[in-house]
């Protein structure tokens, strides 16, 4: 068996972000950058406003005194005339800045009537002025390649004047679900049989991790029809199993996948739950074999998908970060396999925050990991702890899985 360390960097080894493709600026959110967005302009454009009021000589208001307002210019709309001794402009949020003024004199602070604006104090320069450039001018890269394009980015780009641009393409991610005993959500469920949360558990958390799932027939413990289901993975950028990868006499997932020339990297990784996880390739498709029972493979997908996900997206990939939390129950000691122990949240009366363990962590009850606001990582031998104990948590109410 290998580490969940060493299985991460095997996953990742031959993955590489897939090409490039053109959206439009509305459908970009969530994407990776695929090339660097270059201002096309300046912003501002001029030297502007930033308040409404008027476009003032400082000099003229120290002292103050009446100042003849000569026009306005309302945003969009720069005024022709040039300031002059004695003389305002009206201004407004976003107006350009008139020749011969020099500092805004807010509305606020001045009394207008009958063409005429008294300031009510001394002004100094350059008041509430927005300079030419001041946010970026036009040839600076605003957004590298790499960073996954948030509200934020978006309002930036299209501020540059960029109604499309380049991400990568998003993965698609095929989605094998194996067993006799598997029935699709709404089938009939035979006797001992169970309903596949799985393969829709797998394709939200694809969707999370910014790709595309496909969702493939339900292949029987037979190592042909796992053979021809798998053929519908071709042209995917990554093959998912569940089931089929233990050592039972059903377990057939690399049986199946060998008559497709399947080359396996790695099987069997020292963590609980989750052992036995296959990693290998379908010809130029990597594939990872999950186990069945869905927490392990929940698990196995949060550690490893994820980050293959994120690979293929066109981003570094880091592992997934953790934060420190206080243990809210006793753990016993560790045996040689990482465990990743469902827990739930909570504040205690200093505001710490506490991890409690549930008392049962079988891999198959969905209904725990589903509450789990957490995973608390044991690693291999970790001694028995006790509450209060401060230990490594992943926060799953933080993955927006």
């Amino acid at each position: 068996m290998i580490s969940v360390a060493q299985a991460r960097a095997r996953v990742l080894a031959g993955l590489s972000p897939c090409g490039a493709e053109t959206v439009g600026l509305a459908d970009a959110w969530g994407r990776v950058l695929a090339a660097p967005v270059v201002a096309r302009l300046t912003q501002p454009p001029a030297d502007m406003s930033a308040m409404d009021g008027y476009g003032v000589r400082a000099e003229d208001t120290d002292p103050p005194r009446p100042l003849a307002i000569v026009g306005e210019a309302p945003a969009g709309h720069p005024a022709s005339v040039t300031v002059g001794v004695g003389q305002a402009l009206r201004l407004y949020t976003g107006s350009v800045m008139p020749a011969g003024a020099d500092t805004v004199l807010l509305q606020e602070d001045a009394a207008a009537a009958d063409g005429i604006v008294t300031p009510s104090a001394p002004q100094r320069p350059a008041q509430h002025i927005r300079r030419r450039g001041q946010d970026f001018t036009a040839g600076d890269t605003l957004i590298a390649p790499g960073r996954r394009l948030g509200s934020r980015d978006i309002g930036l780009a299209a501020s540059a004047n960029h109604p499309w641009l380049s991400v990568h393409r998003k993965p698609r991610v095929a989605i094998l679900a194996t067993g006799d005993e598997i029935a699709m959500p709404g089938e009939p469920v035979g006797p001992g049989g169970i309903v596949s949360s799985n393969s829709h558990a797998l394709a939200a958390l694809v969707r999370a991790g910014g790709g595309d799932p496909c969702l493939l027939p339900v292949a029987r413990d037979d190592a042909g029809a796992i053979a021809a289901a798998a053929a519908g993975a071709a042209g995917m950028d990554m093959l998912v199993t569940t089931g089929g990868a233990s050592v039972g006499d059903h377990d057939l997932v690399q049986q199946g996948l060998a008559r497709h020339g399947f080359t396996l990297d790695f099987w069997k990784i020292a963590m609980r739950p989750g052992k036995p996880m296959i990693f290998g390739r379908l010809g130029d498709t990597p594939v990872l074999g999950l186990p069945g029972n869905p927490v392990s493979a929940f698990v196995c997908a949060t550690l490893f998908l994820l980050p293959a996900l994120a690979r293929l997206s066109g981003l570094h990939a880091d592992p997934l970060a953790t934060e420190a939390a206080l243990l809210g129950a006793p753990v016993r000691a560790n045996d040689h396999r990482a465990d990743h122990l469902r827990a739930t949240l909570a504040r205690d009366s200093q505001g710490r925050l506490v991890a409690t363990p549930n008392a049962k962590q079988d891999s198959a009850m969905l209904s725990i990991l589903a509450h789990a606001g957490a995973l608390i990582l044991r690693p291999p031998f970790a001694p028995a702890a006790e509450a209060g104990t401060v230990v490594d948590i992943i926060r799953l109410d933080r993955l927006g899985l």
